[in-house]
């Protein structure tokens, strides 16, 4: 790609797709419930996680300029580096912007509206390891709107069931961005960034496994299908294997999830 094209393309993170995974993912489990014939929502869902998510991520690093900077792991992102300018970074956040709201307009008006809705999360999440521990729960909320969203899309209501997907999402965000976030623990301490990383120390695994506990009780209850032991056997091995004082092993497992996740897809293609 050109350069300039190369450093937007880095702003939206395309060259690191996990994140769209764990963002496209709850909305695909509810589909998958819902009516797992809508292969137009799939696709339409996976194209929209592309632009959102990387919508949040030209958002976080308008925020988050100066404390990337001074984090090892983030001083190379384009708009630290110049590669990309902020009236630059503006005008890209307005045209993924304006995709993702075309995209929800082939969607019924619940479906609209509460994707109009997490957009209060996708701006304001950036904000939060400034002022609270618990900046991972705060991504819960963002990254798993979609399962409200996918659901609304495919039955125009928001049911129990979408709410219990929402609710077990947010634990999985919670289990998944605290082994993310103890890459930068040592960073983050010398410029006051918070995460439930530096909250738990080292009782870290303790709380991923509660989480990753909850996870899984919430999908049992919401949609019960014995296949959900693949996911839990997934989750067992993360947090027996992971050493939370090694950045590589921290971002190993934290990309595993993605497969996590497809295995609580699977679980749920085969409920019933």
């Amino acid at each position: 790609m050109p350069p300039k094209l190369q450093g937007m393309a880095m702003l939206m993170r395309l060259d690191r797709p996990i994140g769209t995974w764990l963002l496209l993912l709850p909305g695909w489990w509810a589909i998958a419930l819902a009516d797992r014939t809508r292969w137009d929502l799939f696709l339409l869902f996976a194209i929209g996680s592309v632009v959102m998510r990387g919508a949040g991520c030209v958002i976080n690093d308008l925020w988050d300029r100066d404390l990337d900077a001074a984090v090892e792991r983030t001083r190379g992102r384009p708009l630290v580096t110049g590669a990309v300018t902020r009236n630059e970074a503006f005008g890209l956040l307005a045209l993924l912007l304006s995709i993702g709201f075309l995209i929800l307009l082939y969607m019924p008006l619940t479906a609209v509206v509460t994707g109009v809705l997490s957009l209060v999360f996708v701006i304001t999440y950036p904000l939060m390891k400034r002022f609270t521990w618990w900046p991972q729960m705060f991504l819960g909320f963002t990254f798993n709107f979609g399962a409200l969203i996918g659901w609304a899309a495919a039955t125009n209501t928001v049911s129990a069931t979408a709410i219990g997907l929402y609710v077990a999402g947010i634990f999985w965000t919670l289990g998944y961005d605290t082994i993310y976030a103890h890459q930068d623990k040592a960073d983050d301490a010398l410029v006051g960034i918070k995460s439930t990383a530096r909250l738990f120390g080292q009782k870290s695994k303790y709380w991923v496994s509660g989480f990753y506990a909850a996870t899984i009780l919430l999908l049992a209850l919401t949609a019960p299908t014995p296949f959900l032991v693949l996911p839990l056997g997934h989750f067992i091995y993360q947090v027996a294997k992971w050493d939370m004082d090694d950045a590589a092993s921290s971002l190993r497992f934290f990309k595993s999830n993605r497969d996590a996740g497809l295995l609580i897809l699977l679980a749920l293609l085969f409920i019933r």
